[in-house]
């Protein structure tokens, strides 16, 4: 299944689900990509008000409420989860509520790697690096193992680039696949000192011996943590209307 965690306080942007965006509401942007991905029976945005639930009930979406003192889209999720049995939720794809470009072909890859592979306990995704996002702290840096499972994920530039024809960088993307009982343990288990240290919640599973299989895709989409990035994601998608390719 499919989950959208949407709280509605954002400290740069208040309401921010909400923000209209070429005429519609963000969060639905983002359901109805997902929607259209494939592997997924079932899309559900996981909200902490009134307001969100209002209008994903208006554009015909699933939603449900959960407390508003979840500390993290990912204890958002894991609080929902333990309503439903194990027998009908048996993996989730956790897609953030701010990402109104999200590409479905992402969603489907990490949800039939799920079914593929069962002994992988999360996978997410990653993208080739470009130049100006090696020192951005807000373009999280991923290295992997030879065998594709992420070694370290910071909001440094890694790798250092001390010898030409090394490893190429990638940035990690924020959009999981988790089996259901790696979910669970990792909601249980308490903030680690590297994610403290980086504000990164996924250095929790690394520190605590949870694998994270990452997949390469040819490119990100455009998330929204800035009015600026709201401008940006309403051009593109005005101009796609209209028929222009961005």
């Amino acid at each position: 299944m499919g989950a959208i965690p949407a709280r509605y306080g954002s400290t740069r942007l208040p309401g921010k689900p909400l923000l209209p965006i070429a005429g519609r509401p963000m969060i639905e942007h983002v359901y109805t990509r997902v929607k259209r991905a494939r592997g997924l029976d079932r899309v559900v945005v996981l909200t902490d008000d009134d307001r969100i639930a209002e209008a994903v009930e208006g554009f015909g979406g699933e939603w449900m409420m959960t407390p508003a003192d979840c500390a993290s889209g990912t204890d958002r999720i894991a609080w929902a989860v333990r309503s439903w049995s194990a027998e009908a939720v048996t993996a989730i794809i956790n897609i953030q509520g701010d990402e109104p470009l999200i590409d479905p072909e992402d969603v489907s890859r990490l949800a039939e790697h799920l079914a593929a592979s069962p002994g992988d306990p999360v996978v997410t995704l990653a993208t080739p690096a470009l130049p100006e996002e090696m020192d951005n702290p807000n373009a999280v840096k991923v290295v992997l193992a030879r065998d594709g499972s992420a070694l370290y994920f910071s909001r440094s530039a890694i790798p250092y680039p001390r010898q030409p024809g090394g490893a190429a960088p990638l940035k990690h993307l924020g959009i999981y696949g988790y089996r259901r009982e790696a979910l669970m343990r990792l909601a249980a288990l308490p903030p680690s000192p590297l994610e403290r240290s980086e504000s990164l919640e996924q250095l929790r599973a690394l520190e605590n011996g949870i694998p994270i299989r990452v997949l390469i895709v040819e490119r990100g989409s455009q998330g929204v943590d800035t009015a600026e990035d709201l401008e940006r994601v309403e051009r593109i998608l005005r101009a796609g209307a209209a028929g222009v390719v961005s």
